[in-house]
C-alpha cells in the first residue's frame, strides 16, 4: 500500500495528526497537498512558525528539523474521503499511533478534527469521552492533546479565519507548556 511517510523524531514540539492521507497527498508525496486544503494558508496566517511555507516535501522536512513539527495520521490507508474508512482500519492503525505517541512523546499531539481524535480514543485507548475544540483533559503518556477543526475542503463549515484562530491558540498553548518546562 502506498501511503505518506511519517515525519517523526525525538524532541518533537508538535505532532500533527490527520485522520488519514488523502489520495492527492499520497500522489504528491506530502501532507495537505490538495490545493483546496486550508492547512498551509492557516499555518502561515497563524504565525505558528513565523515563516512562509510553500507546500511540499522540502517544507515537511524543514518543519521537522527546524520547528520540531512532525506529521502522521490515525489511519495510514489513503482514501478519497473519511466515509471510505472502516472500523477495521481504526482497529489496525490507532494502536500503532498510540505506540508512536508513547515512543516520541511530543509536547502536543495536534489532532485535525474531532473525528480523528474520537476514533483514536475509541480504538487506541478504548474510551469514548466528550470532545471539545482546543486543549483536552486527557494526556497520552506525557503528551498533551489539542484538537482543531480539520482543514479539509470537505469541512467547509470552518473558515480559514476559524482555522487560523485555532492554530494561534495551539501556538499560545505550546508556548505556555514550553515556558513551564
Amino acid at each position: 500500500m502506498k501511503t505518506l511517510p511519517d515525519y517523526l523524531c525525538s524532541g518533537l514540539r508538535i505532532l500533527s495528526i490527520g485522520l488519514n492521507p488523502s489520495l492527492p497527498s499520497v500522489r504528491e508525496g506530502f501532507y495537505f497537498a490538495n490545493p483546496r486544503n486550508r492547512f498551509w494558508r492557516a499555518l502561515q496566517a497563524s504565525e505558528l512558525t513565523g515563516m512562509v511555507h510553500e507546500p511540499g516535501i522540502d517544507t515537511m522536512e524543514m518543519l521537522l528539523r527546524q520547528y520540531r513539527i512532525g506529521f502522521t495520521d490515525v489511519v495510514k490507508r489513503p482514501t478519497t474521503g473519511a466515509k471510505d474508512l472502516r472500523a477495521a482500519d481504526f482497529r489496525e492503525w490507532a494502536p500503532q499511533l498510540k505506540e508512536k505517541l508513547l515512543r516520541y512523546q511530543p509536547v502536543v499531539a495536534w489532532f485535525h478534527g474531532k473525528m480523528a481524535y474520537a476514533h483514536y480514543l475509541n480504538y487506541g485507548e478504548g474510551v469514548r469521552p466528550a470532545i471539545d475544540w482546543g486543549r483536552q483533559p486527557r494526556r497520552i503518556g506525557r503528551t498533551r492533546v489539542f484538537v482543531t477543526p480539520n482543514p479539509s475542503p470537505a469541512n467547509a463549515v470552518y473558515s480559514l479565519d476559524d482555522l487560523t484562530t485555532w492554530y494561534r491558540q495551539l501556538g499560545a498553548y505550546l508556548s505556555q507548556l514550553e515556558y513551564r518546562r
